[in-house]
């Protein structure tokens, strides 16, 4: 049989003893059902191969190609991979529309005795749901956005208050980034199909009752778009903005940054790219700064030139000033921090028409 999802993560999912993603390595990489595994029935080149003939020669001369290709590949799943399942495996299997490739996958599996199913549509069925979560929302919940200049402990607050049982998105987390020039983050970022199924999976797992807390962000972070729906939703946002000396961020900066404002040749590279946008004084500064490991003077230096006027213009477009501001002295003591923020959140008047 098919099955057909109605959700992201719908329940049914969990019916299976595993999710198989029958497509080539490179789409599976690129994004996928969450736990599903890759058993290509035909690897990139050979999907390449195929398309070529299909198009160049003909239809047939393709399917004929690529059918002796997937029953070679699948008789090697069955006897390696899958070798140790007993006659009760049941597995759910899916290639890009639910078509040949998962069809003739599910028809062998059945054939050797296996409880098997397809996922009706493919992989571009469950997308479809994906996008239309994210992109036309709108968010299940009501969102609060914690809003700060840059170097305010904002994400690392958030994770306190999620500690605490709070509901909270960590875009910058789905994301694989902090968010700023220095935020590359080691393995890369997801492509955007996978942070957008990423988000899709949190939103869906909100409990619509209750706020949740989202960092203020601008409409990219780092290669990656916040979808439409997250988008509108933070710009629309009441916020807890957090007030928070320079001096202080710029310590926290410093420290929390130290391995990348000490690997010279990554901070070539992004003072390079900073060079466009100020003077050629100040990049020589913070040249300098570097060269003699002032980080936190550089650290304090691009937050009151760089980061602090940016940050200023993009929240005069998306803050109404009608939020609430918690002041934070220093940042040594996140808990306290993340108290207070807390305060805030109860004493603020959650919207319920959104």
């Amino acid at each position: 049989m098919n099955l057909r999802l109605s959700r992201v993560a719908d329940p049914a999912l969990s019916g299976f003893d595993q999710v198989i993603d029958a497509r080539s390595p490179a789409e599976f990489a690129e994004d996928h059902l969450p736990g599903a595994i890759n058993l290509p029935v035909l690897s990139d080149e050979e999907r390449a191969r195929v398309g070529t003939i299909y198009k160049q020669v003909s239809p047939f001369d393709a399917r004929k190609i690529g059918g002796a290709l997937v029953i070679s590949a699948i008789a090697r799943h069955i006897s390696g991979p899958l070798s140790g399942h007993d006659g009760t495996w049941r597995p759910l299997v899916y290639c890009w529309r639910g078509g040949q490739r998962s069809g003739a996958f599910t028809t062998l599996l059945r054939e050797v005795g296996w409880r098997a199913d397809r996922l009706e549509g493919g992989y571009k069925a469950w997308r479809r749901l994906v996008v239309d979560l994210v992109q036309n929302g709108p968010v299940p919940s009501p969102v609060i956005v914690l809003d700060g200049n840059t170097g305010s402990a904002k994400t690392e607050i958030l994770l306190r208050l999620a500690d605490r049982g709070h509901q909270v998105i960590d875009l910058e987390g789905l994301a694989n980034h902090r968010g700023s020039i220095f935020g590359g983050m080691p393995g890369g970022q997801p492509s955007q199909k996978m942070f957008e199924s990423r988000l899709a999976l949190t939103l869906e797992a909100l409990d619509p009752a209750r706020p949740v807390l989202v960092e203020a962000e601008s409409s990219r972070i780092g290669n990656l778009n916040v979808p439409k729906a997250m988008w509108q939703a933070i710009c629309a946002a009441p916020r807890i903005r957090l007030e928070v000396p320079v001096e202080a961020r710029a310590a926290f900066t410093a420290d929390r940054y130290a391995e990348v404002l000490g690997d010279g040749t990554r901070m070539t590279a992004i003072l390079a790219q900073l060079t466009a946008v100020h003077p050629a004084e100040r990049i020589a500064m913070w040249r300098q700064m570097l060269a003699v490991g002032d980080l936190y003077g550089i650290s304090e230096s691009l937050l009151r030139d760089h980061y602090d006027p940016r940050y200023q213009r993009h929240r005069a477009r998306h803050d109404d000033g009608q939020g609430r501001t918690v002041a934070v002295e220093g940042l040594d003591d996140l808990d306290t921090a993340a108290s207070k923020v807390e305060a805030a959140l109860a004493v603020m008047q959650t919207p319920v028409d959104r």
